[in-house]
C-alpha cells in the first residue's frame, strides 16, 4: 500500500477546511434566519454543526502543519469549542449537565490563561510588537473568552441551565463562531485569492456584520422580550 504523503495529507485538510466553512456558512445563515424550532431550522443548524466542527478542526490542524500559521490554533479551537457546548446547550434537558460541560469549562479556563498573562504583559509594556489594531482585537477577544468562562462555571455551579438563559446561550455561541467564520473566509481567505500581494479592503470586514447583527437580534428578543415559544424552551435539538 502506498504511503499518503504529507503534502496530500495537507491538501485534504485545506479542501475539508475550505468546504466545511463554504457549507457553514451557508447553513449559518439559513439556521440563523429560520423560524426557530421549525424543520428548516434544525436541518440547517446540524448542518452548520457538522460543517463547522470539520472546519475548526482541519483550521487547528493547518495551523500545526502549515509554518507561520499557529496564530490559528486558537481561532480554530475556540470555534469548536463555541459550536460544541451551543449544541450541548440545546441537546440537554433544561436544568442538567454531564462531563462535557464540566470539560468545556476546564478548555475555556485554559484559553483564559494566556490572555491573562498576554494583557498582564501589555499592561507592564512589555509586548512592544502588540500595537495598533492587534492592541484593540487582542482586548476584545479576552473579553469573549472571559464572558465565555463565566458563562460556563455559571452552568456548572448552578447544575444546569433553562428558560430564555439556554436558549440565548445556545444562539449567541452559534452567532459567534458564524462571526469568526465568515470574518475568516473574507479578510483571511478571499484576499488570497486576488492579483498581487495579500490585502484586505475595507469592505471584506463588512459581511461580519451580519451574524453580529443576528446575534445582538437574537439576544434581544429571547431575552428581553419574553418570546420564547415553550416547545423550543423544552424540546432537546434532534439530529
Amino acid at each position: 500500500m502506498t504511503a499518503v504523503l504529507p503534502h496530500e495529507i495537507t491538501t485534504l485538510a485545506y479542501v475539508l477546511h475550505i468546504g466545511g466553512g463554504t457549507l457553514g456558512l451557508a447553513s449559518g445563515l439559513i439556521a440563523g434566519f429560520a423560524p426557530k424550532g421549525r424543520t428548516l431550522h434544525r436541518v440547517a443548524g446540524t448542518v452548520f454543526f457538522v460543517s463547522m466542527l470539520v472546519m475548526a478542526a482541519f483550521a487547528s490542524y493547518l495551523a500545526l502543519a502549515i509554518p507561520g500559521q499557529i496564530s490559528n490554533l486558537f481561532g480554530g479551537t475556540f470555534t469548536f469549542y463555541l459550536v460544541a457546548t451551543a449544541w450541548m446547550t440545546v441537546r440537554r434537558k433544561e436544568g442538567t449537565i454531564g462531563l462535557p460541560e464540566k470539560i468545556a469549562l476546564f478548555v475555556i479556563v485554559c484559553f483564559c490563561l494566556p490572555f491573562a498573562f498576554l494583557i498582564f504583559q501589555m499592561a507592564r509594556g512589555a509586548a512592544p510588537s502588540i500595537k495598533g489594531p492587534v492592541v484593540v482585537a487582542t482586548y476584545i477577544m479576552a473579553l469573549v473568552v472571559a464572558i465565555a468562562a463565566i458563562s460556563d462555571a455559571r452552568v456548572v455551579l448552578a447544575g444546569g441551565i433553562s428558560g430564555a438563559r439556554r436558549i440565548a446561550r445556545h444562539l449567541w455561541r452559534m452567532c459567534l463562531a458564524l462571526t469568526f467564520a465568515t470574518g475568516s473566509a473574507f479578510t483571511n481567505g478571499l484576499p488570497r485569492l486576488l492579483p498581487g500581494p495579500m490585502h484586505v479592503p475595507p469592505a471584506f470586514f463588512l459581511p461580519m456584520l451580519v451574524p453580529l447583527a443576528l446575534l445582538v437580534f437574537w439576544m434581544i428578543r429571547v431575552r428581553f422580550t419574553g418570546w420564547l415559544p415553550k416547545a423550543i424552551a423544552l424540546a432537546p435539538a434532534r439530529l
